[in-house]
């Protein structure tokens, strides 16, 4: 009887778990939570040109593990641009990354950089852009190869709020919270 009862309180809890992360955790959002959400975002238009980018990265802890700024440049060509990227890091490193981005006629993105293990894919609706892809680390951090989903929402006046968690084995190991400006509005 005892074990029924074990049993029966571990599979409530994993219910509740499941419950939980469905419908009230970052990962339970979509795109269509924000399809009628203005300002419209458009990546073509507001991830284009110079962008100052700052941010801070929090451990699995939850404190602050590193600071960030960042410049970005951004190039369109019809659907598919080319977002240049160097960080700037508060322990002195910098990392240079390079974005492709193929935007679909019915808001898709697929995204190719050369730390991704296979492709990104996305979705622009509304006023948020979802991304979901799996980056592999630089070898002095680690190597890891993290599973990651970026949200990015369009404010009023243009800046792009981004908040990014990665996860390991489900388990969320690093958050990014970071604010996004083309030059000229900064």
């Amino acid at each position: 009887m005892q074990l029924l009862s074990l049993l029966f309180g571990v599979a409530l809890t994993a219910a509740a778990l499941l419950l939980f992360l469905r419908f009230w955790s970052f990962r339970s959002q979509s795109v269509q939570d924000y399809a009628q959400a203005g300002p419209q975002f458009d990546i073509r238009q507001h991830l284009s040109g110079p962008i100052l980018c700052e941010g801070v990265i929090y451990g699995p802890t939850g404190r602050v593990t590193s600071r960030f700024v960042a410049d970005f440049e951004a190039e369109w060509e019809g659907n598919v641009g080319v977002m240049k990227e160097t960080f700037r890091y508060d322990s002195g490193r910098v990392q240079d990354r390079e974005w492709r981005l193929t935007l679909g006629n019915d808001g898709t993105i697929k995204a190719d950089a050369p730390d991704l293990v296979g492709t990104g894919i996305g979705q622009q609706a509304g006023n948020a852009v979802q991304l979901n892809y799996n980056i592999k680390l630089p070898e002095e951090s680690g190597g890891h190869v993290l599973s990651t989903t970026d949200w990015m929402y369009l404010v009023e006046n243009g800046t792009i709020m981004n908040r990014s968690q990665f996860r390991k084995y489900g388990i969320k190991v690093a958050e990014l919270v970071a604010t996004m400006r083309q030059k000229d509005a900064a």
